[in-house]
């Protein structure tokens, strides 16, 4: 009798050793495990205490409805972009920012696949169409940046419209910079074993599964290609007016931390507590390609 079960077993070569990783297995491997929060250099050997993090978040939260506030009353506008390694906590840093503000002035865009009459526009025209008006901020879940590293390593683009968008992109934000957008961008980064090891979870918890995709199977061993895409996209993308901020995400809770106290200390807002906000984390957020070495 033969078994219907598919083997997804793929064999991952990571600090030059062969490795077989088998998604569907329940035991994550010792080899992920151990490795997974130290993987690609990560400069803390635990994760931030809870009762820490979580007192330290409320009082960012605070800040942050602050902030609302004065963007409602000043009319000014925000755009935070939210790009990375795929399960490197995008979802639950934008959620953390989110959390306690209006959604009346504060939204979330996490676009699908562009359907057939978005394919046939200006590249840049469906996300445009989701820019915030007086007094809102716009939370970009992904965003054209798919060309910059998604598309062209699963062949979603032709090379051409890579090179074509990598062109074109910072004088496009460059626009949006100097129409007086507050304009942010975070590459949240993570270790190859971390990766492995959020794949894997959310494989096996009922409640985290919808966010494994069959693209996140696909690029199992595809890590060189994406690290390839990445370092090309920052180079290229990161400039003076639209600098790229890098987040060393292997704890989520220390890279929310950081992301929000980035935005805050960004903007001169009515009531800023800089002592409350507290001070970045250098090991874990900076500017620009230049913090992945």
């Amino acid at each position: 009798m033969t078994s219907n079960k598919q083997d997804r077993t793929v064999e991952l070569d990571i600090g030059g050793r062969k490795r077989a990783f088998d998604i569907d297995d329940p035991k994550l491997p010792d080899w992920v495990h151990e490795a997974a929060l130290g993987s690609e250099g990560y400069p803390y050997d635990e994760k931030m205490d809870k009762g820490d993090y979580k007192k330290t978040l409320e009082n960012l939260q605070i800040e942050l409805i602050k902030l609302q506030f004065w963007l409602n009353a000043s009319g000014k506008r925000m755009i935070s972009v939210f790009e990375g390694r795929d399960a490197a906590g995008k979802g639950g840093t934008i959620f953390s920012i989110r959390a306690y503000l209006n959604p009346r002035s504060a939204r979330i865009v996490a676009l699908p696949k562009p359907t057939e009459a978005e394919a046939g526009q200006w590249y840049f025209q469906r996300y445009v169409e989701h820019f915030p008006t007086s007094g809102e901020a716009v939370l970009f879940d992904r965003s054209w940046y798919n060309r910059g590293v998604v598309e062209p390593v699963m062949g979603f683009c032709t090379p051409d419209q890579c090179k074509k968008f990598l062109r074109e992109t910072p004088h496009f934000e460059e626009m949006i910079v100097d129409d007086g957008i507050h304009f942010f961008k975070f590459w949240l980064n993570i270790g190859r074993e971390m990766q492995l090891k959020r794949f894997h979870d959310r494989r096996h918890d009922p409640l985290k599964i919808w966010k494994l995709s069959p693209m996140d199977v696909a690029a199992l061993t595809k890590w060189d290609d994406y690290t390839k895409a990445r370092d090309r996209m920052l180079e290229k993308t990161h400039t003076a007016q639209a600098p790229w901020m890098v987040v060393k995400a292997n704890d989520k809770r220390r890279a929310r931390i950081n992301v929000i106290r980035h935005l805050l200390l960004s903007i001169d807002y009515e009531g800023r507590d800089k002592e409350v906000i507290g001070d970045i984390d250098d090991r874990i957020i900076g500017e620009g390609p230049a913090f992945l070495d």
